[in-house]
């Protein structure tokens, strides 16, 4: 059987040119398009794709950027039997753009660049359940959701006092983002970092930024 897409891009041309070069793989149907937020989740709830191949700023919509609102507003789409999955596909290969279409459900996130042949097979491997990155976009969503090895291998009691949210803001610290820098990377407020950053420096007992680095730098948290 095919797998069943749906393109959302707000260029006509582009869509075009992904139809083109998908039209050398016979298991691929493209079963519909968009071009803004609304339009693709109509789109998408109508047609019920098996993949969807989204752009990460779309026209529309009530937040920023418009790919997570799609995703969003298709949340039960994402946890439907069969599922809908998500392959977001964008000239962005930002870290805040990586970051919030995945923390909404994307199952991969792949740039522009990418070829036809790649692009094909990425498609399958989402349609199969799997998660599919760019290599360089990979790091980013590491540093977002996984742990390192450094943290796994320490089994520091220092660092299990900290919650999962105060150990994202102590790594982005560490590494020398401003707390507005923070705040964007992790959707929080200004305020939220400060209040993290505080808790983070309290539990450690340490009493600087340049402290909490050498700190993180010596258990390889960075």
């Amino acid at each position: 059987m095919s797998t069943r897409i749906v393109l959302v891009d707000d260029h006509m041309m582009f869509r075009s040119g992904v139809r083109a070069e998908l039209s050398g793989d016979p298991a691929i149907e493209v079963v519909g398009e968009a071009a803004d937020v609304e339009e693709a989740v109509r789109v998408v709830h109508e047609v019920r794709p098996d993949v969807v191949l989204l752009d990460v700023h779309l026209p529309g919509g009530l937040s920023r950027p418009g790919g997570r609102e799609v995703l969003q507003r298709s949340a039960d789409l994402l946890a439907g039997v069969p599922p809908v999955r998500f392959l977001a596909l964008s000239v962005s290969d930002a870290a805040e753009d990586v970051i919030a279409v995945i923390r909404a459900g994307a199952r991969g996130y792949v740039t522009k660049t990418i070829s036809g042949r790649d692009l094909s097979a990425a498609i399958h491997r989402v349609s199969d359940g799997d998660a599919v990155f760019s290599p360089r976009l990979a790091g980013f969503v590491l540093d977002a959701f996984g742990t390192s090895a450094g943290e796994v291998a320490t089994g520091d009691e220092e660092l299990d006092r900290l919650s999962a949210r105060e150990r994202e803001v102590m790594r982005l610290i560490a590494r020398g983002y401003a707390y507005k820098e923070v705040a964007k990377e992790l959707f929080i407020s200004v305020k939220t970092v400060e209040t993290h950053v505080s808790a983070v420096l309290r539990k450690l007992q340490l009493s600087s930024r340049n402290e909490l680095t050498r700190w993180a730098a010596d258990r390889r948290l960075l």
